[in-house]
């Protein structure tokens, strides 16, 4: 084993078994002086001294923060991979994960004869306080900072002269998983909602609405089963529009129904709404991702696969798909009918909101295609009575 020297210290005295303890080997060879006695202690007086940065006590210090990084990532990844389905989380802590636990067979060697567990004076120790039973939010964060927290132990342990570490690898990694983390708590508060999608959605288009009350139509439309409400005002003035989002929002919350705003980012923030929803002229979901706050879904509007990919690879949370019908409510919409919802459905993983000229006759075939919910406006809001059609429409979808 090669051994590197380092200069501690010019004429410093210094207990032998506190040298021992830290992994450091005298070099009697090197001594400017000669070992002295006391009555108390034995100490050495040294200009130089061997460092043995591999000795058992720093390989045990590195084999259990490898272990621990190997561990915590593994486990971000299972959530990243089974639970939320995300390919490109999943494919980041995987790549980091053998990264940073690979070393030479020699190397491991090491590490394995350093191991103590049995004498690991860490393992019956308990913080008081420390949670017994945690939400998946709290393991996620309690596992990222565990891997944090190792690899800034390695990063310093590399500086260490001789040391098989290379300092610049934990440290880049300790800054990916900082973002990895965020994405990845991100993606678990927002499951909830994602979740509560399929079936009715039902949108409160304002001029669709043509003088009825938006609030009242709502409260019908939910009675009858609707499970996402969507405001929707192309027309109207904000000013205006913010009490009317904000009464939905207090409907919506009351019954469990989640409430999303087409196109508007600030009355989603004014409104403290479930989510938004973006079309391909309006602002684009990576910016849109940054100005929510980590619990709100993104939705966006598509016509093709291309489309819904990229809405899929830049953050969103569902796809809208449509028209797949001719539709009243939107007469210059681009029909793109059935085929393409399957096509659509096989390029993508996230839930897809079916849209256009949807109605009790037609849903059911619809949903048969591949969408998980459908988007209804006329069907809804010009029936003489939107309770029971929007009761005849859920009817139909098998959820």
């Amino acid at each position: 084993m090669q051994f590197e020297r380092a200069l501690l210290c010019l004429s410093m005295t210094v207990p032998v078994s506190f040298l021992n303890y830290l992994g450091l080997r005298l070099s009697t060879g090197d001594l400017s002086e000669t070992t002295i006695f006391t009555p108390h202690l034995r100490c050495a007086k040294i200009s130089q001294l061997m460092v043995l940065p591999e000795s058992n006590q720093t390989l045990r210090i590195i084999d259990a923060n490898l272990n621990r990084i190997g561990e915590g990532l593994r486990l971000l990844e299972d959530l990243a991979r089974l639970m939320l389905n995300d390919t490109v989380l999943t494919e980041q802590l995987k790549a980091m994960r053998h990264k940073l636990v690979e070393s030479d067979w020699s190397f491991q060697q090491q590490l394995l004869q350093s191991r103590n567990s049995e004498g690991d004076v860490g393992i019956a120790l308990e913080v008081p306080g420390e949670e017994k039973e945690r939400g998946l939010p709290i393991t996620v964060v309690a596992n990222s900072r565990r891997v944090q927290e190792s690899l800034r132990t390695l990063e310093e342990l590399a500086k260490i002269p001789g040391t098989r570490l290379d300092s610049e690898k934990f440290k880049q990694a300790r800054f990916s998983l900082y973002t990895i983390e965020q994405k990845l708590l991100s993606r678990l508060l927002r499951q909830d909602k994602v979740k509560r999608l399929p079936g009715l959605y039902v949108i409160i288009d304002i001029q669709a609405l043509k003088g009825r009350n938006p609030i009242e139509a709502a409260s019908r439309a939910i009675r009858g089963g609707a499970k996402t409400i969507q405001l929707r005002d192309k027309l109207g003035k904000k000013k205006e529009l913010l009490p009317i989002a904000q009464q939905l929002k207090s409907l919506c919350a009351e019954h469990h129904v989640i409430f999303i705003v087409n196109d508007y980012i600030d009355l989603v923030l004014a409104t403290d709404a479930d989510g938004l929803h973006l079309g391909q002229n309006d602002l684009p979901i990576p910016v849109a991702r940054k100005l929510l706050p980590i619990d709100r879904i993104l939705g966006c509007s598509t016509t093709s696969v291309e489309q819904a990919v990229t809405a899929q690879s830049e953050g969103a949370d569902y796809i809208a798909v449509g028209s797949i019908y001719p539709t009243p409510s939107k007469e210059t919409a681009k029909v793109i009918g059935l085929e393409r919802l399957r096509q659509i459905r096989q390029a993508v993983s996230l839930p897809l909101v079916a849209i256009g000229g949807i109605t009790k006759d037609n849903a059911t075939e619809v949903m048969a295609a591949g969408a998980d919910s459908v988007a209804v406006i006329s069907a809804i809001l010009q029936a003489e009575d939107i309770e029971k059609a929007t009761r005849e429409i859920v009817a139909t979808l098998q959820i």
